[in-house]
């Protein structure tokens, strides 16, 4: 990255992604090994979403609907359709948003299987929190690192 894209960053943005880099709420961090800035991260992401026809609401309301009904399978697999089977694994305590403000979320992960393709994705509640709010679907190599484009193949199956 030269040096003016570093210049160009207001010193909050920078604390912000110094800590999405770190591993202080997250193993590995929520950018993973991208080296990209946080907005071009964010920007391309939504681009993809806009040339797939979906918002990130649009993918948040999935993701909490998928988690709500696999929570009730109380760790087992849970149908969610013909096409997907999903199951929950709840940890205790909060993850707190690495965004500066109040958003918080339980420590639940949701594994979601596309039965045709034999694929899964995994997401915690962490990651719609950050997809609704910010945008946000983490850096290349974070381990909750959701490809948009695989995403919208799978859950609108």
């Amino acid at each position: 990255m030269p040096n003016g894209d570093i210049m160009k960053r207001s010193p909050q943005t920078q604390k912000l992604e110094d800590f999405l880099h770190s591993s202080k709420l997250v193993a590995g961090g929520f950018l993973g090994t991208d080296t990209r800035p946080l907005a071009e991260i964010i920007d391309a992401d939504l681009s993809t979403l806009e040339q797939l026809g979906y918002t990130t609401g649009q993918i948040a309301d999935r993701l909490a609907e998928i988690s709500d009904k696999a929570k009730e399978g109380l760790g087992t697999r849970v149908k969610i359709s013909d096409a997907l089977e999903a199951v929950t694994q709840e940890n205790r305590g909060v993850l707190v948003c690495p965004w500066p403000h109040e958003g918080h979320t339980t420590k639940t992960v949701t594994t979601l299987y596309h039965l045709p393709s034999g694929d899964s994705i995994q997401w915690a509640d962490m990651c719609i929190h950050l997809i609704r709010e910010h945008g946000f679907f983490q850096g290349h190599g974070s381990v909750f690192r959701i490809d948009p484009e695989k995403l919208v193949k799978i859950i609108f199956s």
